[in-house]
């Protein structure tokens, strides 16, 4: 078992927190037993090591036994490992280490998209981890994450897409001009999710047709040369005395509105 919180093993663990250690390693950091239990399900060749607590283990048997159909041995480790490993206040007891798998955006476009979402500088860590989530929920094809977007390996990102991130291609790193014409080049018109576009319903019928959301920062929205760039702007109503919807939110919107259109559309 391990039980030095301060043993090198442990320390390189808690390396991974930090963006320069993730970029270094081409490594994440998995925390508690739906992250892990995702990635074993659906990416088992990504997870490299995982660590867990003796009661951690009782408790997620599950767990356990997709490690090991993985062939991941399970280190028991302590509590204050654990903890000193940990990005979270109050962790799990079970962490695991995998690999970083970003798709390329050509790939992406390259496979006929009906559906995506495109995120220029969206900058909050829990905003981007629910837009991955509303796009996987949503059937979206692909997320698209430009070079000025937070590092979707963050470990607050993973822990907010609720193991979606392991379910849907997300491509990182591109800046917004090349994906832009990327999309355009697959027959994807691109709509930006803006406060100053146009009615939502009044261009709702076109949803049905491919289609890539953009969504900006958090606090000022989309630049003026990032809209030029798309081919139309949408805005959602406010019906009642909300100042404004909250990004993550509002793209849930707009990506379940297109999800709908399409199947609607396919089923007629």
């Amino acid at each position: 078992m391990l039980e030095n919180p301060r043993s090198p093993r442990v320390r390189a663990v808690a390396k991974l927190t930090k963006r320069s250690a993730r970029q270094e390693t081409g490594l994440f950091l998995l925390e508690g037993p739906q992250a892990a239990r995702e990635a074993l399900t659906y990416r088992p060749d990504t997870v490299v090591e995982m660590f867990a607590t003796p009661t951690a283990v009782d408790k997620h048997q599950d767990v356990r036994a997709a490690a090991a159909d993985a062939g991941i041995e399970v280190q028991f480790a302590s509590e204050a490992v654990i903890d000193a490993m940990a990005d979270t206040v109050t962790p799990q007891g079970i962490i695991a280490v995998a690999r970083q798998t970003p798709t390329s955006v050509r790939d992406v476009f390259a496979a006929n998209p009906r559906l995506v979402a495109i995120c220029e500088e969206v900058r909050d860590p829990g905003n981007l981890g629910t837009i991955i989530r509303a796009a996987d929920a949503a059937g979206a094809d692909a997320v698209v994450l430009t070079g000025r977007t937070v590092d979707p390996y963050n470990p607050k990102v993973v822990r907010a897409t609720t193991g979606s991130l392991f379910h849907i291609p997300v491509a990182l790193g591109i800046d917004l001009a090349t994906a832009v014409e990327r999309a355009h080049a697959a027959g994807v018109r691109v709509i930006a999710a803006d406060v100053g576009g146009g009615d939502f319903l009044a261009g709702r019928h076109l949803l049905a047709e491919p289609t890539a959301w953009l969504f900006g920062n958090e606090a000022r929205g989309l630049e003026e040369t990032a809209l030029t760039l798309a081919d139309m702007s949408l805005r959602l109503p406010i019906y009642g005395d909300a100042e404004s919807l909250n990004l993550a939110t509002a793209a849930s919107v707009c990506l379940y509105e297109t999800a709908f259109a399409q199947r609607a559309a396919a089923n007629a």
